[in-house]
């Protein structure tokens, strides 16, 4: 039989394994213990490009796939390419992996240039002026394969940053911002 402080220890070592296992990818991707490759699949509604890449392995990002991250999710409409936040990616990767799919993330907007997000701002109430797209630390998704409600809720379970749902336009924001929804 195992002493009481044997028992403590091993209690204690799984109360942290499952704190670990159940945080987002942003916040245990320094630990260590997450050391299988991190890949985003995408297809970028307006620009008909397509990326699939692994963006991190052997416990570091890949510029050659983060830059190729950043031209595909680049401001479509003035060609503006700013660099995205691998957390971002990381959020994507947990993402498709709670909501188990393959499928690319079709994209609806990348990074916004903040010319751009002025314009859309003076037409729709609906993009914030200080909108995280600018930071290249927020995308509009969807999934051809899940329902848009799942994957806003799969969004909402992971805590990490805002989730906005928008089924008129059949969409769900991401970002690594502050915890928030709408």
């Amino acid at each position: 039989m195992s002493s009481p402080s044997h028992a403590r220890r091993k209690l204690l070592k799984l109360g942290l394994a499952s704190a670990v296992l159940a945080a987002p990818a942003a916040a245990f991707a320094s630990t260590g213990l997450n050391v299988r490759p991190r890949r985003v699949v995408f297809d970028n509604l307006h620009t008909g490009e397509k990326l699939n890449a692994v963006y991190w392995e052997q416990g570091k990002y890949v510029p050659d796939a983060l830059h190729a991250v950043n031209h595909v999710l680049r401001d479509f409409r003035n060609g503006e390419v700013h660099p995205i936040a691998p957390k971002l990616l990381d959020l994507l990767d947990l993402l498709s992996a709670r909501v188990e799919t393959n499928k690319p993330f079709q994209v609806i907007s990348g990074y916004r240039s903040p010319k751009t997000n002025a314009k859309l701002h003076a037409k729709s109430g609906g993009v914030a002026t200080k909108s995280l797209h600018m930071q290249g630390m927020a995308i509009d998704i969807r999934l051809a394969d899940v329902d848009l409600e799942k994957l806003r809720n799969a969004a909402l379970g992971m805590a990490v940053g805002g989730v906005g749902y928008y089924p008129a336009s059949d969409f769900v924001h991401v970002d690594i911002g502050r915890v928030r929804r709408w």
